[in-house]
């Protein structure tokens, strides 16, 4: 990890999770969760940030949200 820690708070102590959301229109009204993203949040303060599943090709998610 980054020497840089939250954006928010400067912890180290981070984690990770998966969630998938609703988009608009007929995806929203019959509740397809077609959009999945990886949720990295700070544990200490709780800040949080989302990335694209489908779309982020890095090997380490932990490193973008500490700015490595």
């Amino acid at each position: 990890m980054s020497d840089n820690g939250c954006v928010k708070c400067g912890s180290h102590d981070a984690s990770k999770k998966e969630v998938a959301m609703t988009g608009t229109g007929l995806s929203k009204m019959f509740d397809v969760q077609n959009n999945q993203f990886i949720v990295v949040y700070c544990n200490s303060c709780g800040y949080s940030e989302f990335y694209n599943k489908k779309s982020s090709t890095a090997s380490n998610i932990l490193d973008l949200f500490f700015g490595g």
